[in-house]
């Protein structure tokens, strides 16, 4: 008779597993492309329910038939632009060279950094423009506004987002159209899209290994001489690094290719529920379905970046037919 069988349930493709630096992701590579537009949007993670879709893949099994997706709102405030970050190349990679702070901008900023005092945007923007050969690309910094969206807290969110393109002139007169206007997200993103989302998963702390890597026990009538070595064999004589052992398990920055976008809106009235979503409250700004789960937990910043992967979209002739609201804190409708 053989014996139970116990795979192994961790995987070491991230490693270490060591905690984020932030509570929101960074993006270190951006896609190139050749349209000049955004490269990515962020939004906060509002709940999850399911949705009834007409399946309009051509070849589907379930092809023009009327589906369930389990589904996750995010609520997306507009992002303002708070400056055009100028990048230049040398031995060591890129490094910021030159930096186009916007005028407008909101008092919740000096929450996070501090602003200069006094500032001339207009000679800034002149002698960059002579120079504009010097540098190798261009990206703008953004500041969320969660004072618009369901969440309590005024201190913003600080992150920049890459711009498509070759060309670093074009890039930079796109730069500064931005300046001092919002961004909504049905400006970047559209229905029946795929994006790739960074986030930051949930924190469990401090954990064993039969929680963090599914590490089997032994029954309770094993002999003791029949367990051999805990952390490893008796050759090598060492601790090897791909040893199961406790440490930090969750509140890693993880990411997940090709997600689908199914919905994007302004219409809050289609998710919003009598008392709220649980654990978020009543959703203000526009929103987002992104099919399947996100990692981290609620209220969670959440980052869209446009995909690296070059996937086949779902389409824009997706037909969401209806969207499940529950009325109540429990699961009931």
């Amino acid at each position: 008779m053989s014996g139970p069988n116990k795979p192994f349930s961790g995987t070491k493709q991230f490693w270490p597993r060591v905690r984020a630096k932030r509570m929101y992701p960074i993006i270190r590579s951006w896609p190139e492309i050749k349209n000049i537009n955004l490269l990515g949007f962020a939004g906060y993670k509002a709940g999850m329910t399911h949705v009834q879709v007409k399946d309009t893949r051509p070849h589907s099994l379930t092809k023009n038939e009327v589906i369930s997706w389990p589904v996750t709102i995010v609520e997306c405030p507009p992002l303002r632009v708070l400056s055009i970050r100028l990048y230049k190349k040398d031995s060591y990679g890129s490094r910021v060279a030159a930096e186009v702070m916007a005028s407008n901008v909101d008092k919740s900023v000096s929450r996070k950094i501090t602003m200069p005092k006094t500032y001339d945007q207009k000679a800034k923007l002149d002698a960059i423009e002579k120079d504009i050969e010097k540098y190798s690309d261009v990206l703008i910094k953004v500041y969320t506004q969660p004072t618009k969206s369901a969440l309590t807290k005024k201190k913003p969110e600080i992150f920049e987002i890459g711009l498509g393109g070759h060309d670093v002139k074009a890039k930079f007169e796109h730069a500064k159209n931005l300046l001092d206007k919002e961004i909504r997200v049905s400006d970047v993103l559209k229905q029946g899209t795929k994006m790739d989302i960074h986030a930051v998963t949930t924190g469990r702390g401090f954990q064993g290994v039969v929680k963090r890597f599914g590490v089997g026990l032994r029954q309770k009538k094993s002999e003791k001489k029949l367990r051999g070595s805990v952390l490893n064999g008796t050759t090598p004589r060492r601790i090897r690094w791909a040893c199961k052992m406790a440490g930090q398990m969750g509140f890693h920055t993880r990411t997940e290719y090709n997600k689908d976008i199914i919905f994007v809106s302004n219409d809050v009235a289609k998710v919003n529920r009598d008392c709220g979503l649980k654990h978020y409250g009543v959703i203000k700004s526009e929103y987002l379905l992104v099919k399947g789960s996100v990692g981290g937990p609620v209220k969670r910043l959440i980052r869209f970046v446009t995909p690296v992967r070059n996937p086949k979209n779902l389409g824009e002739q997706i037909q969401v037919i209806n969207i499940e609201r529950y009325n109540k804190w429990s699961s009931t409708y």
